[in-house]
């Protein structure tokens, strides 16, 4: 099973800490009911003094990845990360989620139907300059190329903020088309969920619903949640006395059970928006 994380906070140097919070929910093994055994990968990309900086392991053979663990000395108040189950594309770095352009991060889970018949299609969609930054070989990593490209559309590609509403509208429309090249295939569409980040906002996406591909989220918040994360370490009690103004938002999919409790469960079809200061934001699609 694959896992699919994205953080967003106020509190740069606490992320390792909230990420430590709910380090079982995020913890992928690599032999479970259902699946044969075989390595794992993972990355996480995250935003630091202004730099996009990624942590890539495109084969870990460790029995489990405990993803809180690989980033407990991040220090970003936006993350986005991803435990691979190779289902398109060897294990290498190039095929190793988040993948990124510029300020843009990407990352995904489900498989795209009849990729091999639409790959061909989807990259011709795909402006030519941008083509050329495809170098590996996966579903996620065109599907990533198509959502440029309808950024670019709008103009805001090169932009460093961009309105939350117009990257879910550019997810939506991405989607949309490659729906139908899949319909056209002969095939139907499968779950899929997507993470997208820019160093201001996370937006993620759910399509297609059903058990072992639930998205979630979880809200860290004010002193009470502040104490559960620092617990009894001095140090930060002195550079955080106050949790007043705290405020994170945890968001994962794929988990191998229902949602840990504390967690809310986003609907079918949704768009999510996540920023650092507010309540996250669901419209369906």
């Amino acid at each position: 099973m694959a896992r699919l994380f994205g953080l967003i906070g106020n509190r740069a140097d606490l992320a390792g800490r909230v990420l430590a919070l709910e380090s079982e929910a995020l913890r992928v093994r690599s032999v479970r009911e259902g699946r044969a055994p075989g390595p794992l990968g993972w990355g996480v990309g995250f935003y630091q003094s202004g730099e996009v900086l990624m942590r890539r392991r495109p084969i870990d053979d460790r029995a489990e990845i405990d993803v809180a663990k690989n980033c407990a000395d991040v220090r970003a108040d936006v993350m986005i990360g991803h435990v691979r189950v190779a289902t398109v594309g060897t294990l290498r770095t190039e095929n190793t989620h988040p993948f990124r352009y510029r300020q843009w991060l990407f990352a995904q889970t489900g498989t795209i139907a009849s990729f091999e018949r639409i790959r061909e299609r989807m990259v011709a969609s795909v402006p030519e300059f941008l083509r050329g930054d495809i170098r590996g070989e996966t579903d996620s990593e065109v599907v990533f190329h198509v959502f440029l490209s309808f950024l670019h559309d709008a103009g805001r590609l090169n932009e460093m903020t961009v309105d939350e509403k117009i990257v879910g509208s550019a997810l939506r429309s991405t989607v949309q088309v490659v729906d139908e090249m899949i319909a056209e295939s002969g095939s139907s569409p499968g779950p899929l969920n997507i993470l997208v980040a820019n160093g201001e906002a996370i937006i993620a996406m759910q399509r297609g619903h059903e058990n072992g591909n639930a998205m979630a989220y979880r809200s860290i918040v004010g002193k009470s949640d502040g104490e559960m994360i620092v617990g009894d370490d001095p140090q930060l009690r002195r550079r955080a006395p106050d949790f007043a103004n705290l405020r994170f938002t945890l968001i994962a999919s794929d988990f191998d059970d229902e949602p840990p409790p504390r967690w809310k469960r986003v609907g079918d079809r949704a768009i999510v928006t996540l920023t650092r200061g507010d309540e996250p934001k669901i419209e369906t699609f």
